[in-house]
């Protein structure tokens, strides 16, 4: 699973953050193929001014996707569609009000526990 951080408008009920964060989750195992239960994600909750989105104001998300190289581009995409369509569905995100960025690294640069590159052992 990528390192998932989700910036959020803060004042969110815990459902919705679970629901943000399980939309994401499903899209993310669904078109990119990871493990089921590698979940890696950390919910920023920001005040409207810290969440800049161009011109928008109402609800909106930013999620920025790190993770290991290989996956292809239609992947890529099927995934911005995916966690769009899941975000849409519930809780009831506007898509034009959701920005997906995806940053690829390398397995030496993955350390899950004991100071050890797990990838790379």
């Amino acid at each position: 699973m990528p390192l998932v951080n989700i910036s959020i408008l803060k004042g969110k009920s815990p459902e919705y953050l679970k629901s943000v964060a399980d939309g994401i989750n499903s899209a993310v195992i669904e078109t990119m193929a990871f493990p089921d239960d590698d979940r890696y994600q950390v919910i920023h909750e920001l005040e409207p001014h810290c969440l800049q989105l161009q011109e928008r104001h109402s609800d909106r998300v930013m999620m920025h996707l790190t993770m290991r190289a290989g996956r292809s581009n239609k992947a890529k995409q099927s995934f911005y569609a995916k966690a769009v369509e899941n975000l849409a569905k519930d809780p009831g995100i506007d898509p034009a009000n959701i920005l997906i960025t995806i940053v690829e690294n390398h397995d030496i640069d993955w350390s899950f526990r004991d100071g050890i590159a797990q990838f790379v052992v």
